[in-house]
């Protein structure tokens, strides 16, 4: 069987970090409305259709969230998780889902263990607040995830054991070891942990299980290799035409979704049970860099229904969680959720082709 999770990103309701660092009220919809077409055909911006511009502080819209994944088959969400050294940043969201007990859908975790940066991309420029890493920060961390996430029912588990994804593994002085505290402290609750990793940004080793790791994910779009900026020749031959530096447009790297959907189905593949498939409807964060943003073009739900198709084929009776880029990310244009221009047309072929699998 193979079981859809939706990556769900909690940042839609105003909090403090953002009111200081962006703006009073600052919210996801912020970027996501700003956004302008930078050329003939770009589609731009994304706005939401059935949910509208949902504020994540209520109750009604978590609730209407999980009925509509819920309706054409999501399993359940996989919601970032942010902590920075005990500190969390937009988990209102989670703490209420957790207080109120609704939905009642299932949920897991992964920790987005980037830097906070203007620039959007988790590097070391103009840092707004940074990652540190620790053996007692590994301690408090899943002791606080043992006491709270990891307790509550709806929380999937694989085999009985709570699932915890890890976004960028290679960030960490010593995986291994923050892989082992938490197994201990894990163990002196008599509790098991199943830990993955987001598979992308060129970490793929060889023998994850080594590290300490359960499963792999296929963190998609994998855009390190694909996605290419104008080629200097033209873009010197552009500027000496214009006769001063090219505009922001040519900053901007561009790819083809229904050559990269061939590309992901015709590359190499060979099953395991602990790598998990993933897929997304498509990329475009325009709307959050004005400068170097990578833009899917010609994306529709046809190619995407083709790239599913080929998934559910490969993975035909076998059992798999199939992690879908994203339920929500609005800013970076990939969303399960229904918009102006194509409905719900991506969740009805998901829950087409998938409704046997």
């Amino acid at each position: 069987m193979i079981k859809p999770i939706a990556i769900n990103l909690p940042q839609f309701h105003p909090f403090a970090e953002n009111d200081e660092w962006w703006g009073k009220g600052f919210t996801e919809w912020t970027n996501v409305t700003k956004a302008k077409p930078l050329f003939k055909g770009h589609y731009q911006p994304h706005l939401p259709a059935d949910l509208g511009f949902y504020d994540l502080r209520l109750e009604e819209a978590r609730i209407a969230q999980a009925e509509l994944a819920r309706m054409y088959g999501i399993h359940g969400f996989c919601y970032y998780h942010y902590w920075f050294n005990g500190k969390r940043i937009m988990n209102r969201p989670l703490d209420d889902m957790l207080k109120t007990q609704t939905p009642d859908f299932p949920f897991m975790l992964c920790w987005a263990n980037e830097n906070w940066t203007k620039r959007w991309d988790g590097l070391d420029h103009e840092v707004l607040i940074k990652q540190d890493y620790s053996t007692e920060d590994d301690i408090e961390h899943i002791q606080f995830l043992l006491d709270t996430f990891f307790k509550d029912d709806r929380y999937i588990k694989v085999k009985g054991k709570p699932f915890f994804v890890i976004y960028r593994p290679a960030l960490f002085p010593d995986i291994k070891q923050t892989i082992k505290t938490w197994r201990d402290e894990a163990a002196k609750s008599g509790i098991e942990l199943y830990i993955g990793f987001m598979q992308s940004f060129a970490y793929k080793p060889d023998n994850f299980e080594s590290l300490g790791f359960d499963c792999s994910i296929d963190f998609q779009p994998n855009l390190s290799s694909f996605a290419k900026k104008p080629k200097r020749k033209l873009k010197d031959r552009i500027k000496h035409r214009l006769g001063h530096p090219l505009p922001d447009f040519y900053s901007h790297r561009f790819a083809s979704y229904p050559s990269y959907v061939d590309q992901m189905i015709n590359s190499e593949f060979t099953y395991k049970a602990n790598e998990f498939p993933g897929i997304t409807p498509g990329w475009d964060n325009a709307a959050r860099r004005t400068k170097g943003a990578t833009i899917f073009t010609n994306s529709t739900p046809s190619d995407y229904s083709k790239w599913l198709k080929a998934i559910k084929e490969r993975y035909e009776n076998k059992d798999t969680y199939l992690f879908i880029n994203a339920w929500n990310e609005w800013a970076e244009g990939n969303h399960l959720e229904p918009d102006q221009k194509w409905g719900r047309q991506y969740l009805e072929q998901t829950a087409k082709i998938l409704k046997d699998a």
